[in-house]
């Protein structure tokens, strides 16, 4: 139980980190530069996480799911939150977000073989409707593309944290964040350049939200997102998630000086419940703590608890 404890709350670092970046990029960081926006967050990060990794390369499988996983987790992942954030008030994209613990129960069950569970299903529905009470106030204006860019970044975040999930239980998980962050950015430098030409100028106020972005919401984030995949259940990792609107209420409430409603309270406390409703009970962690074995494997057959020599010649 306190070995779980721990893993809750290293992943919870992610959607607290995550908590500040659409609000972040909202406001500090350039509209029209998506690609570029997006590069600039993935590839410092990247390069940084291999640096600590001392440079470590590839190997076999890795160099095409490295390409693939950077393409789903980081290049278009990155462009289509980029999108949302300028397009969308925070609450509402950060809504469209919160049906991504659904999302992941559902894609988990075909792709790492973990059948999707009551608690799950019920932290999910309670948390997301924690969400929409704590952020949904009809009080501001909602952009279609914007809407749909940030469906589109759910979907294919989910698709993408699952394949990882599948693919890299025998790999450090330093070293293949490192080369999905770094694929990611390599791919996206030329699209920007040929689609949206020389790189904009950044002030300073730019580049100190750049570093936060690809350092704390990026390089940690991830790295302790994909580390917690790597030991509890999709759906507990999808509903640790869910942190992320609460993060950004609170710190709303804080840095921002807004009020804090009735009504959002009570959306934080169903957040919070959906989260803790969905926690793995020691039961169901035995039954999800294995690794799927890979396609066309066979299970190891059992060894025979008798002695040898008990056996007649």
């Amino acid at each position: 139980m306190e070995a779980n404890a721990r893993w809750v709350a290293l992943t919870a670092v992610a959607p607290v980190a995550w908590g500040a970046n659409y609000f972040v990029t909202h406001e500090f960081l350039p509209a029209g530069s998506p690609l570029y926006g997006a590069a600039l967050r993935a590839l410092p990060a990247g390069l940084v996480l291999l640096a600590l990794c001392r440079w470590r390369r590839p190997h076999g499988a890795w160099w095409w799911r490295s390409a693939v996983l950077g393409s789903l987790n980081v290049s278009v992942f990155f462009v289509l939150v980029y999108v949302a954030s300028q397009l969308l008030p925070t609450s509402v994209a950060a809504t469209v977000m919160a049906v991504s613990p659904l999302t992941m129960t559902l894609i988990a069950w075909p792709l790492v073989s973990e059948r999707p569970r009551t608690a799950h299903l019920s932290g999910a529905v309670v948390g997301l409707a924690g969400v929409c009470l704590m952020l949904l106030t009809g009080a501001e204006g909602v952009s279609v593309p914007g809407v749909l860019a940030s469906a589109a970044a759910m979907l294919v975040s989910s698709f993408g944290h699952i394949l990882t999930k599948r693919w890299s239980a025998h790999t450090d998980v330093l070293a293949s964040t490192a080369w999905q962050l770094t694929a990611g950015g390599l791919f996206l430098l030329p699209a920007a350049a040929v689609v949206e030409g020389p790189p904009p100028a950044l002030s300073t106020p730019a580049l100190v939200a750049f570093g936060y972005v690809s350092l704390a919401a990026t390089a940690l984030a991830f790295t302790a997102w994909f580390t917690g995949l790597r030991h509890l259940p999709a759906g507990t990792v999808g509903l640790i998630g869910l942190l992320n609107p609460v993060t950004g209420v609170l710190l709303g409430t804080t840095v921002a000086t807004e009020v804090l409603t009735g009504q959002q309270l009570c959306g934080l406390v169903l957040v919070l419940a959906g989260v803790v409703l969905g926690q793995p009970t020691r039961a169901g962690r035995r039954g999800t703590g294995r690794t799927p074995a890979p396609p066309g494997s066979h299970p190891r057959p059992a060894r025979d608890p008798s002695p040898s020599r008990s056996q007649p010649r």
